[in-house]
């Protein structure tokens, strides 16, 4: 189907018998009725699945490079230098979907923005796979940071626009849980596996979601914004249920989405008003947090950190692999009953306590004090750490960007927001040795204090939008600006 057929008519997946689409675990809910949905769809379920390989996609991405090391290194012949260019042209990449990924979404539509990621993920895990020397082998992980970093927008504002808000939370946790299983499984099967093997192996990720693609309905946010309001009721309905009744919901996105696009201006400017400086700053606020609190210092460098604490690595990665993803499952029952503030709250300060911890193991041992115990110490701290970010500050940030930003700014500020997360995963993963040579338990005690901080901005600035609904959370935010300006 061409561009023009898509924007001007009805698609017929839209209109196909969905009968056997619409089970529903509450069908008769009257919160669906009233547009607040608490009922979920096999439609909705299996459309979110299809969304969040992205995240699977992405953690395939981070986790490849340490188990092809040495593969790589031998059957090529790079130096350590060409190959740790290899590793952080991932980042390079992602910095360039960062740039383009709002943009793009706004223009051609979230389903589309993730075909293009998907194929470019595909060509570049290829000529990895095929790869004959460094540039091929370059060019692939540039790609493939490309897709994820377009991925990394597209995937939660997807999800968050098509869930009710009932189960909005707990959806979008799913991609915390894929990226985790996805970082976790590449260890695995890279300890048994070729290089060459592994690559092509993350194409199926890419494959399944491209082809799944096919099947599911559009944003109706999205459709509401291009102005396609038959194609949103269909696309509603189907996530809905054939039985629900969406009129109020389809109603309020229509109502909500007009008023944004007729007081809206073109570009960037739009996003700079005062009346979304609370968002920006809420969104980029958390991800500096994230970031700076030290995450890529403890997954790039993981397995030397143990080394140096004097732990075994293949033990410690097996448990911190299974917290991760214990703690993650978690998070997905936890948050839509106690909401997002208050597991942000937890995080943070078990990030602070877990990197706290860690340096003071770091700092007993450069005194030569309880050498028995510090390694102890050390994964006890590396693994609260990891827990804390895995039950909060690795899907919650996420979570709560895709809710913040009104359509008409959410490309720009989706792309600003993700340029930084992605300079400051860049910035954290190079600095990290050099800060560890500086001071072995400095380094922890910076992202300590980082995390503390963090604790701050939360409890003063980060919005609850447990169980409202996506217009009613952006409305919120603009007048407490108006407040604010009186």
């Amino acid at each position: 189907m061409s561009m023009e057929e898509e924007e001007g008519t009805v698609s017929p997946l839209l209109e196909e018998n969905v009968d056997h689409e619409n089970w529903e675990m509450n069908e008769h809910s009257s919160s669906a009725a009233a547009g607040g949905g608490s009922s979920v769809t096999f439609t909705l379920v299996f459309t979110a699945l299809i969304l969040v390989c992205g995240f699977y996609i992405y953690g395939n991405a981070m986790g490849y490079s340490s188990p092809a090391e040495s593969g790589i290194l031998d059957e090529l012949s790079l130096s350590l230098a060409a190959y740790s260019l290899f590793g952080s042209i991932l980042t390079i990449g992602g910095l360039i979907g960062a740039l383009s990924c709002g943009k793009m979404a706004d223009l051609i539509g979230r389903r589309s923005a993730l075909w293009v990621s998907d194929a470019l993920c595909l060509i570049g895990w290829l000529a990895i796979s095929f790869s004959k020397g460094a540039w091929s082998l370059d060019l692939g992980r540039l790609l493939v940071g490309i897709g994820i970093g377009i991925l990394a927008y597209v995937i939660p504002i997807y999800v968050a626009e098509i869930t009710p808000k009932n189960f909005r939370g707990a959806f979008t946790l799913l991609i915390a849980l894929m990226m985790g299983s996805g970082i976790s499984v590449t260890f695995i099967i890279g300890s048994v596996c070729n290089w060459r093997i592994l690559a092509l192996i993350g194409t199926i990720p890419c494959v399944v979601q491209l082809i799944g693609a096919f099947f599911i309905p559009e944003s109706p946010r999205w459709l509401a914004k291009v102005g396609r309001e038959k194609d949103l009721k269909l696309a509603l309905q189907r996530l809905r249920g054939k039985n629900a009744d969406i009129s109020q919901e389809a109603a309020e996105i229509i109502d909500y989405t007009q008023d944004c696009n007729q007081t809206s201006e073109d570009g960037i400017k739009e996003l700079f008003q005062r009346k979304y400086a609370l968002a920006i700053t809420v969104g980029v606020g958390l991800m500096a947090i994230l970031q700076f609190g030290g995450l890529n210092g403890y997954t790039y460098y993981f397995s030397s950190i143990l080394e140096s604490a004097g732990f075994p690595s293949s033990v410690g990665s097996v448990v911190a692999s299974i917290v991760q993803i214990v703690m993650n499952i978690c998070s997905l029952f936890l948050i839509d009953n106690f909401g997002r503030r208050p597991l942000l709250l937890v995080s943070t300060s078990g990030c602070c306590l877990g990197s706290f911890t860690t340096g003071l193991s770091f700092l007993l041992q450069s005194f030569h004090l309880g050498n028995e115990i510090t390694p102890i110490l050390a994964i006890a701290g590396i693994l609260v750490f990891i827990g804390s970010v895995s039950i909060g500050l690795g899907g919650i940030p996420l979570i709560i960007m895709a809710e913040i930003f009104p359509v008409n700014v959410k490309g720009p500020a989706g792309s600003l927001v993700n340029l930084f997360s992605w300079a400051g995963s860049w910035i954290v993963a190079y600095t990290f040795n050099y800060l560890f040579e500086w001071s072995s338990a400095g380094v922890f005690f910076i992202y300590a204090m980082i995390a503390g901080l963090g604790v701050i901005f939360v409890a003063k600035l980060v919005p609850e939008t447990k169980g409202r609904a996506l217009e009613e959370i952006q409305a919120s935010l603009i007048t407490h600006y108006h407040q604010e300006s009186v």
